[in-house]
C-alpha cells in the first residue's frame, strides 16, 4: 500500500505488533433485532470500554449510536456498505442479490475507518458472482480515489461447495478479493491450525477470522486461539461477543487471547 490515506486510517484498525479484535455489530440489517442487538448504544459502549480495537456497523446505526465509540480509546469504525439475501437465498431456491446500501465516500462522512463488503463465490449462479465480482471491484476503485481500507468478507456458499471451510475455497476466495483491491480479509476458520496456517501464508495480506454462529465459550475461545495460532491478524467476532451473558468479560477474554504469546504461524502481515 503506497496509500498514506489508508495506512493511517488501516493502523488505526490493524497493527503490526498487536492482534486485532472487532466486534460485528451489523447482524440486525438481514437478521432483525436478534437477541442481543436490542440497547444498541450500550453495548456499543461496553465493547469500546473493553478493548476491542474496531466495531463493524451499518451506516443506520451509526447515526443511531456512534457515540458509544467516543471514549478515551476511541476504536476504529468499520461501515459496510452491503446487504444480501445469500444467507437464506442458497437454501430455498430464492433469488440471490447484493446492493449496495451505502458508498465509500458516505461511509467516510460517518467517520470510518474503513469499509466492508461481502463476496460470495460458489453459489451456482455465474450472474449473481459476476455481479459480486463488479461491485467490489467498483468499489474497490472508489476506495483507492478516497484513501479509505476496504476489508472483504469473502465465503463459500452454494449448491458447488460441499465443505465451505475448506482450506481450497478460503484460498480461492481470498486470493480473489485480494485481487480485486482488497486491503483485510475476513474469512471463516478451516476447523485447525495447520489448515488455517495453508490458507494465510498463501494470501499476502492480513487475514481476521471470524466467530460465526454462537458457539459455547470454550469453542469460541479455541476458534480464537486456533487463528492465532495460525498466524490470523485479528479476529471479527458478533454473536459469541453480543449474546453472552456477560458482554463485557467476553471483549476482555478475547483481548487477553489475542494478547497471549503464540509459539507457531507466520508473523501477522501489515497491510499492503
Amino acid at each position: 500500500m503506497s496509500d498514506f490515506g489508508k495506512q493511517i486510517r488501516l493502523n488505526r484498525i490493524v497493527r503490526a505488533n498487536r492482534k486485532t479484535l472487532v466486534v460485528a455489530f451489523d447482524h440486525a440489517l438481514i437478521l432483525g433485532p436478534i437477541p442481543g442487538t436490542l440497547n444498541p448504544a450500550e453495548q456499543i459502549r461496553i465493547f469500546a470500554d473493553n478493548g476491542a480495537d474496531a466495531v463493524l456497523m451499518n451506516p443506520g446505526m451509526v447515526r443511531i449510536a456512534g457515540q458509544g465509540l467516543l471514549n478515551e480509546r476511541a476504536p476504529g469504525l468499520i461501515v459496510r456498505l452491503d446487504w444480501t439475501t445469500a444467507w437464506t437465498a442458497i437454501e430455498t431456491g430464492a433469488a440471490l442479490r447484493s446492493e449496495l446500501v451505502a458508498s465509500p465516500e458516505e461511509a467516510l462522512r460517518l467517520g470510518a475507518d474503513a469499509v466492508l463488503t461481502f463476496l460470495f463465490v460458489g453459489t451456482g449462479d455465474n450472474d449473481f458472482e459476476a455481479r459480486e465480482i463488479k461491485r467490489n471491484a467498483e468499489v474497490a476503485r472508489e476506495c483507492e480515489r478516497l484513501g479509505i481500507p476496504m476489508i472483504v468478507e469473502t465465503l463459500a456458499r452454494g449448491k458447488s461447495v460441499a465443505e465451505p471451510t475448506s482450506p481450497e475455497w478460503i484460498k480461492l476466495h481470498t486470493r480473489m478479493a485480494l485481487e480485486l483491491g482488497a486491503d483485510v480479509l475476513k474469512t471463516e476458520y478451516t476447523g485447525n491450525t495447520e489448515t488455517m496456517r495453508e490458507v494465510i501464508e498463501a494470501c499476502p495480506a492480513p487475514i481476521l477470522v471470524l466467530g460465526g454462529n454462537r458457539k459455547s465459550e470454550s469453542e469460541a475461545m479455541g476458534l480464537a486461539r486456533g487463528a492465532m495460532a495460525a498466524g490470523a491478524a485479528g479476529l471479527f467476532f458478533g454473536r459469541n461477543v453480543f449474546q453472552s451473558a456477560d458482554v463485557a468479560a467476553s471483549v476482555r477474554k478475547l483481548r487477553a487471547a489475542l494478547d497471549e504469546p503464540t509459539s507457531a504461524g507466520p508473523p501477522i502481515r501489515s497491510a499492503k
